[in-house]
């Protein structure tokens, strides 16, 4: 219901600059780069595109256990699908006394350029992290969770927490960027062929990138042991993101000595949100809050 509300008021305020009431701003100016025009433009399934000012929006449980997660939806950086990802994710983590965070970023074709979406998650996990205590977080149990591109978006942020995207901007920026564990779901993760066909890669990196440029944004060239502990989940059937995406990031993550727990479900396609019930990727919540709570962030 608060979802609704927060998409019906989005639809009411679209005037350029302006987050939906109730949000929480990431910058306190003009975001690094510059942004869209605006005005944000919501989808009646809830994809949003034209992010002229990023920000949050909390899912406070009543009874908030400590541990928080920085939700981001997909859409090949082209979109964020909030209405099928981070949305319907959030409500479930708050009925389970987490604290959940859906980051609404800017995409790179529409202001601020490549850098843009990574200053924003970097940016969020900052946020979150020095403002802990206001919450009622343990800023050492935050982790991030991304869906599809998203993951990517995610997956980054947990491998480069400390790159140099922007110069600081207020005394939140001192607050470590690194979430303690990162959950990456039917995720786009790597650029180099012959995986590179997602619209992700091309929002990202055009149609004929440099091998440097592909490196540098190949989510498992940037993994070492100071990685956070990772959640992998994808179906083999996926016709968007191939299930190497998840192959190829568990491998290097065992390669750097990072515990991951990867899961591999034989149907399932790509998008599959929370999953249908019945499917088998309808398995990933109770699986994830066993590793959760086998990992000690969750009680």
């Amino acid at each position: 219901m608060r979802r609704l509300l927060l998409l019906c008021l989005i639809c009411i305020n679209l005037h350029a600059g302006a987050a939906p009431p109730g949000a929480i701003v990431l910058w306190p100016g003009a975001p690094p780069g510059g942004a869209a025009a605006g005005p944000q433009r919501d989808s009646a399934r809830g994809s949003i595109t034209q992010v002229s000012q990023p920000y949050l929006i909390a899912h406070r449980p009543a009874r908030p256990n400590g541990l928080a997660i920085l939700l981001v939806s997909g859409g090949g950086y082209a979109h964020i699908e909030a209405g099928k990802e981070s949305g319907p994710a959030a409500a479930w983590l708050q009925a389970q006394g987490v604290t959940a965070f859906e980051l609404v970023y800017r995409l790179p074709q529409e202001g601020g350029g490549t850098a843009a979406p990574f200053q924003d998650a970097q940016r969020a996990m900052r946020l979150i992290r020095s403002r802990a205590a206001e919450w009622s977080l343990d800023p050492a149990r935050i982790g991030i969770l991304g869906f599809s591109a998203g993951a990517h978006l995610a997956g980054m942020t947990a491998a480069t927490p400390d790159a140099s995207l922007y110069a600081p901007v207020d005394a939140q920026d001192a607050a470590s960027a690194r979430p303690v564990f990162a959950v990456l779901l039917y995720p786009v993760l790597t650029m180099q062929p012959p995986f590179d066909t997602t619209h992700a890669k091309k929002q990202l990196l055009g149609a004929h990138p440099a091998q440097g440029a592909r490196d540098a944004l190949s989510v498992e060239r940037q993994v070492d042991a100071r990685t956070p502990p990772v959640f992998l989940a994808q179906a083999l059937d996926d016709p968007i993101a191939a299930p190497d995406n998840s192959l190829l990031m568990a491998a290097a993550l065992r390669r750097a000595g990072v515990p991951v727990e990867l899961h591999l479900f034989q149907h399932g396609g790509h998008g599959w949100g929370l999953g249908k019930p019945g499917s088998e990727p309808a398995a990933w919540p109770p699986l994830l809050l066993a590793w959760l709570r086998a990992n000690g962030w969750l009680d």
